[in-house]
């Protein structure tokens, strides 16, 4: 089996309603690329709500969905942050933040309510949001002398690979991203050309 090397997230922010017995659930999910981004979302979606009773939350990051992080925010433990991850699991979703507002209706839901209603508030954002297919790309940063840009742009060109940033001078270098399952052939090809230096940079 080849090894996958795409991933599905979201192309931007979305929100969903849900309600029950009085008390509503609004849900917002983002595409994020890292922790650090998470926060600020949170912040921004508190200082929407203020007077909500609860901010609770969940995340999936990396393309291998190998980091998660969740929140219950004062909900009994695993009512809240546990559904919410449990959604982004089930459709299968990554690098995303969701957060769930809840404004308690004065009606207390129990367990079984409240599992359901913030699983329900974060299917609604998902289902309005748009899933996307991403690759897995390396990002190296390839430098040669400008004699040789002929050949290095033409395999640039043949490989069909994204050009982050490139700077030409007597020295001259380019930042490319590559789909993982390109890099030996991209790398090989670019390792002909005498002179070329690669240097893995970042995942992307």
């Amino acid at each position: 089996m080849l090894f996958d090397d795409t991933y599905q997230t979201i192309e931007k922010p979305a929100e969903g309603i849900f309600s029950d017995r009085g008390s509503k659930f609004i849900g917002y999910i983002f595409p994020i690329k890292s922790e650090n981004e998470v926060k600020a979302l949170l912040a921004q979606v508190k200082h929407e709500h203020p007077k909500a009773r609860h901010h609770c939350w969940a995340l999936r990051l990396t393309p291998d969905r190998s980091i998660f992080r969740l929140n219950d925010d004062g909900e009994p433990s695993g009512t809240a942050g546990r559904p919410i991850l449990n959604t982004l699991l089930s459709y299968n979703i990554t690098n995303v933040f969701v957060v769930v507002v809840r404004y308690f209706g004065g009606t207390l839901l129990g367990v079984p309510g409240l599992i359901n209603a913030y699983k329900t508030a974060t299917e609604e954002a998902v289902k309005l949001a748009t899933i996307v297919q991403k690759t897995v790309n390396d990002v190296y940063n390839i430098g040669f002398d400008y004699l040789q840009m002929n050949d290095v742009m033409r395999i640039v060109k043949d490989e069909d690979t994204e050009v982050i940033e490139q700077a030409f001078d007597n020295q001259c270098s380019i930042i490319l991203s590559i789909r993982q399952q390109q890099v030996n052939k991209v790398l090989g090809r670019l390792n002909t050309v005498e002179g070329v230096k690669v240097k893995f940079l970042y995942q992307s």
